[in-house]
């Protein structure tokens, strides 16, 4: 099954970028998609926290 998934350029300090990737490879995940699940774990953090749920509309 294909996923679409959004590409963009992401910079980042390289001490960042390093930690990123050690925790990946302790996760047994790939550099993207430990950053996606980081990405998903902050929205979830903060939709928990102000007690939202942003909603994103169709075009």
């Amino acid at each position: 099954m294909t996923t679409y998934k959004r590409q963009f350029t992401l910079r980042m300090q390289e001490e960042i970028y390093e930690k990123i990737k050690y925790i990946a490879s302790k996760e047994r995940r790939s550099i993207a998609m430990q950053i996606e699940y980081a990405i998903e774990y902050f929205i979830a953090s903060y939709e928990k926290e102000r007690g939202i749920k942003i909603r994103i509309e169709d075009d």
